[in-house]
């Protein structure tokens, strides 16, 4: 059998390049398994690509940021060392003398506005008192002048009384007299 117009050196039916010969030991895939396994690791694993970005963005970082974030990194160190070591104890020492002094003047305060309800509270007993004590004293007046009123009342309506009769004497007396120039 003749080979065809497209596979130059090959024998008709043989997938095998010219020149190899199939073995009956060996399996005839292995060839092709070694071809896929290359074109695999060239397209789809980029362990070598991804290695080599990070090398160079390593490379990068050191040679073009000259250990600055380091720097940068050991002041924030030293800067939060100073703060624990000497401000914060110095703001918890200011701090707490500060509210001491305030609770001293709160206390202080407090027993100031204790002391003037207190005396307020005695004031408004006072005042409660004098009230009571006039409030009495007025009810007992009030009684008196009732009195007082009830007998002036009986003092003038028996002034009254005897006024009318007076009067009606006086007028019983003058008409008589009347009556006495009349009958002449």
């Amino acid at each position: 059998m003749s080979s065809g117009p497209g596979a130059p050196g090959k024998a008709a039916g043989s997938p095998l390049p010219a020149g190899r010969k199939r073995d009956s030991g060996r399996a005839p895939a292995h060839p092709i398994i070694k071809d896929i396994g290359e074109i695999h690791s060239r397209l789809l694993d980029h362990r070598p690509v991804i290695q080599g970005e990070i090398r160079y963005f390593i490379k990068e970082f050191e040679e073009k940021r000259g250990l600055r974030e380091m720097r940068v990194l050991e002041n924030l160190n030293t800067m939060v060392y100073e703060t624990n070591d000497q401000i914060l104890p110095k703001c918890e020492q200011v701090m707490h003398d500060d509210l001491n002094e305030a609770l001293k003047r709160l206390q202080a305060a407090n027993h100031r506005i204790l002391r003037l309800r207190q005396r307020e509270q005695e004031e408004r007993e006072l005042q409660t008192d004098t009230l009571m004590a006039g409030e009495k004293q007025r009810l007992a007046h009030w009684e008196m002048f009732m009195k007082d009123q009830h007998n002036k009342r009986a003092e003038v309506d028996e002034e009254h009384r005897k006024a009318m009769e007076r009067l009606k004497e006086q007028y019983a007396e003058m008409d008589k007299d009347l009556a006495k120039f009349s009958s002449f």
